[in-house]
């Protein structure tokens, strides 16, 4: 069996998806696309930069699904490989979520970049700048970083946000308690616990108003049914109901993305070979979940024609 895996935010780079455009007609369509959707030349600040404006939250969500879905798009359309024969089930870790709803036909590629325009626009918003953060304890499982969140809150918030893959649990919330988390982290034992150059406290409470942006737009947002199982990010089961999906869409925001256990649900239901469109960050935390399983990233021409070979 076989998951199409799509990755989230912090995947993006200047220069990304700029080579496959270069050589794929498709690519530089659904680029277009994007970019139509959008009223925004996203395309150019992908290929050029510069950095900062990229890794703005509004303008790297949409971008990373663009690069995933062009990724797809050379796929299917150039090389004749067709997700709907090829995937059992498909995950996105986050904003990926949306990129991997779309692959499988759930979203058209315009409302997905609507979405996540606004998705990212409205978390950012959500907390003032400089009033929440996010840190990496690394070296302590789920239930530890739970404890140390709950130690660190003190009337705060302060709540374990990515389960990503053994030993590796990212806290979220106010900025003074994430920063004592990280002191009690150390003393329970992980191996390194670091802040995150995140401009936002994502997947926490404080995303509450993100959230309920979120919950209209998606009550609006025109879907159909997947045309293969969503593992979905907060509950790390598949699901295939549009009303269901958006409801978990509207929980994401503020709720864990339970990586680590959406990996190893899939693996336990018989997926052995999991591919990444666009990326190369989650085939490693693939590999420390499921480390039977195989994995393949694929993000340029090379990749997709070495893919084909492949399955």
């Amino acid at each position: 069996m076989r998951a199409f895996i799509f990755p989230g935010q912090g995947s993006q780079a200047v220069g990304m998806g700029q080579a496959l455009a270069e050589a794929s007609a498709a690519a530089r369509l659904l680029l277009q696309e994007v970019d139509d959707a959008l009223s925004q030349n996203l395309a150019r600040l992908m290929a050029q930069g510069p950095e900062d404006e990229l890794t703005l939250t509004e303008n790297a969500q949409p971008a990373i699904m663009a690069n995933s879905l062009a990724v797809l798009r050379v796929l299917e359309q150039e090389a004749g490989l067709r997700l709907a024969e090829k995937a059992d089930c498909v995950a996105g870790h986050s904003l990926g979520e949306y990129s991997a709803l779309a692959a499988a036909g759930a979203f058209d590629v315009p409302t997905t970049a609507r979405l996540l325009k606004l998705r990212g626009r409205s978390m950012q918003a959500a907390v003032p700048v400089g009033e929440g953060a996010m840190a990496a304890l690394l070296g302590l499982d789920v239930e530890a970083a739970e404890a140390v969140a709950a130690e660190a809150a003190q009337g705060q918030v302060c709540e374990t946000a990515n389960d990503n893959a053994p030993g590796q649990v990212v806290v979220s919330g106010h900025k003074a308690a994430v920063e004592r988390a990280l002191e009690i982290a150390k003393t329970k034992g992980a191996r390194r616990a670091l802040l995150l150059p995140v401009s936002a406290p994502f997947h926490c409470a404080l995303m509450e108003p993100a959230a309920r942006t979120m919950e209209e737009a998606l009550a609006e947002a025109e879907m159909g049914p997947p045309f293969v199982p969503v593992y979905a990010n907060v509950t790390a089961a598949p699901v295939d109901d549009p009303t269901e999906i958006r409801a978990l869409l509207v929980a994401q925001v503020t709720g864990r993305v339970r990586w680590r256990e959406s990996v190893a649900a899939m693996a336990e239901a018989g997926v052995d070979h999991f591919v990444e469109l666009g990326g190369k960050v989650l085939g490693p935390m693939v590999k420390r979940i499921a480390p039977d399983t195989k994995t393949t990233s694929v993000v340029s021409m090379d990749d997709v024609e070495a893919l084909v070979k492949e399955i």
